[in-house]
C-alpha cells in the first residue's frame, strides 16, 4: 500500500515540475501575434475553402499581413468588398478581379440520359466512376451522387429531383471547391455576364452522344456557323464558347435558336434559387 502511495506522490511531483517547466517555456518563448492579422481574419468570410491558395482564412490573413508580395484580393468568396477592406487594413492595392460562378456542363437528367446499369454501391461519384465509368451511358456526364454538394462551404449547391446539382447563383462565390471535387470535370467557373453557355461535356460523336442522352451536344456545328463573332468552335465533337468574346461583342445570341438539342443555352436561364427549409 505504502509503495503505491509513494508512486502516486512521485508521479504527481514529476507532473507538477513538468507543468511549471512548460509554463515557463511557453511564457519565455511565446511570440506575440501581430494584432492586424486578427483584424484581417475577422473580415474574411470564414468559408475555409482554400481558393486563396492558403490552408484557411487564418493562414491567408497571416500571409497577407506579413508578406509584402501577397495581394489583398485573393479571397475569391469575399469578392471586391472584402478585397477592398483587406487592402485598406494592410495598406496594399487591390487589383480588380473577375467574378465567377459555377456552371454544370451537363443536362443529362434521369429522363434524358440512358442508364447502363443500376448502381447499388456507395453514393459517391468517385466510387461509382470506378465501375465502368459510372452507371450512365454517357461517360462524360454528371454521375449524380452529389460530391460537389457536400464540399460546398457556402450552401450554394443542392441535388435536384432530376438527379443533377442545382447552383444557387446568389450564394455561389466561385471558390472552386466543387470544380476541384467533381471526378467528371463537368463543373466550370464562368463569368455571370456570359450570354451563351454549353451545358454538355460529351466528346462522343453525334450519333453516339444522342443515343445515350437526348440533351447532348452532337457537334453539328450549327451554333458555330450562326455565331457572328466567331466565339464558338467545335473541339473534339463538342461546342466550346469563348465567353469573353461572347459577353463583350455579342448583343443577340443567334446561336441559341439553332441548336437541335438545346445543349447551348442562355446563361441567364441558370439563375436558380435553392429553397431553404426550416
Amino acid at each position: 500500500m505504502n509503495t503505491a502511495i509513494m508512486i502516486l506522490v512521485v508521479m504527481l511531483g514529476v507532473g507538477t515540475v513538468f507543468g511549471f517547466v512548460l509554463a515557463f517555456a511557453n511564457k519565455k518563448f511565446a511570440m506575440e501575434e501581430n494584432p492586424l492579422i486578427h483584424e484581417v481574419d475577422e473580415v474574411l468570410p470564414k468559408g475555409q475553402c482554400g481558393a486563396c491558395g492558403y490552408a484557411g482564412c487564418a493562414k491567408y490573413a497571416e500571409a497577407v499581413v506579413e508578406k509584402e508580395d501577397v495581394p489583398p484580393n485573393l479571397c475569391v468568396p469575399g469578392k471586391a468588398a472584402v478585397a477592398a477592406k483587406v487592402a485598406e487594413l494592410t495598406g496594399k492595392k487591390a487589383e480588380a478581379t473577375e467574378e465567377r460562378i459555377a456552371h454544370l456542363k451537363c443536362r443529362g437528367t434521369k429522363t434524358a440520359a440512358h442508364a447502363d446499369y443500376i448502381y447499388k454501391g456507395i453514393h459517391d461519384c468517385s466510387a461509382a466512376k470506378l465501375i465502368q465509368g459510372g452507371p450512365k451511358g454517357c461517360k462524360f456526364g454528371c454521375i449524380g451522387f452529389g460530391n460537389c454538394v457536400s464540399v460546398c462551404p457556402f450552401g450554394a449547391l443542392s441535388m435536384g429531383d432530376d438527379g443533377l446539382p442545382i447552383v444557387d447563383r446568389d450564394l455561389c462565390t466561385g471558390c472552386g471547391k466543387c470544380e476541384e471535387t467533381c471526378p467528371q470535370h463537368i463543373i466550370e467557373l464562368v463569368s455571370p455576364e456570359a450570354k451563351a453557355i454549353v451545358s454538355c461535356n460529351s466528346h462522343d460523336k453525334g450519333i453516339i452522344a444522342r443515343k445515350v442522352c437526348t440533351s447532348a451536344c452532337i457537334g453539328c456545328g450549327l451554333c458555330m456557323r450562326n455565331c457572328t463573332h466567331s466565339a464558338i468552335k467545335i473541339e473534339n465533337n463538342l461546342a466550346v464558347v469563348d465567353t469573353k468574346i461572347c459577353r463583350e461583342q455579342c448583343e443577340e445570341a443567334t446561336c441559341l435558336a439553332k441548336c437541335p438539342t438545346k445543349a447551348i443555352e442562355a446563361f441567364s436561364k441558370q439563375e436558380t434559387k435553392i429553397e431553404k427549409t426550416a
